[in-house]
């Protein structure tokens, strides 16, 4: 089954969104600059007002390890991602202060950096069309024989999403702007985009 991650929350509403819909993930972005970024009270509260069973993602780019392991040891995320440059030696060092799940990013624009991700040490990999939350794809035909599970991020919406389910099966699929209006998450639209993903799996 296509598992279902909600990107972005930016509110203790956003999460209460997020409950009603029971995605395997949700996220929260920590990356200063970005629209989403949300401080670590907010975060927190958004934490508190999720519910227990859906583990909270923290989005992060280029950070200080010990911002990662600080969130970690505090309960705030369940799993990190990580979207900017990190090597493998920011994971391998990542990895001695925090145990959580690792999600790597990756920009796709060529067969090259497919070959990163394929070779990519982080437990799970997401695959993007740009720095994230863009609203815009890649294209998707480079995925052909792609070797390990993965989640699809860039321009999905609740209209695209079981066709592109149907013809990718991929492990997961990852929205933020797509279930969005005039940049605040849309309650509709999320359950909107879970029932299309959901009806493709055949879980509904």
């Amino acid at each position: 089954m296509t598992k279902l991650k909600i990107c972005g929350l930016m509110s203790a509403q956003d999460a209460e969104y997020a409950n009603a819909v029971q995605p395997e993930l949700a996220g929260v972005v920590f990356a200063k600059g970005r629209r989403r970024c949300v401080t670590q009270e907010t975060a927190r509260a958004i934490r508190r007002a999720l519910d227990r069973r859906i583990p909270l993602v923290g989005v992060f780019v280029d950070a200080q390890v010990k911002e990662i392991s600080a969130l970690a040891e505090k309960g705030i995320i369940q799993l990190v991602q990580l979207h900017g440059q990190e090597d493998a030696a920011y994971l391998l060092n990542l990895r001695k202060v925090c145990t959580l799940p690792v999600i790597r990013a990756y920009s796709i624009r060529s067969a090259g950096d497919l070959r990163a991700a394929a070779e990519s040490d982080a437990d799970i990999v997401l695959l993007d069309s740009g720095i994230g939350g863009t609203g815009e794809t890649f294209d998707h035909t480079l995925l052909n024989g792609f070797p390990r599970p993965y989640f699809l991020a860039g321009g999905l919406t609740p209209e695209n999403a079981a066709e592109t389910v149907n013809l990718l099966h991929p492990y997961g699929v990852d929205v933020s702007s797509g279930v969005e209006t005039d940049g605040r998450k849309d309650a509709q639209k999320m359950q909107a985009f879970a029932a299309a993903v959901r009806q493709t799996n055949g879980t509904i």
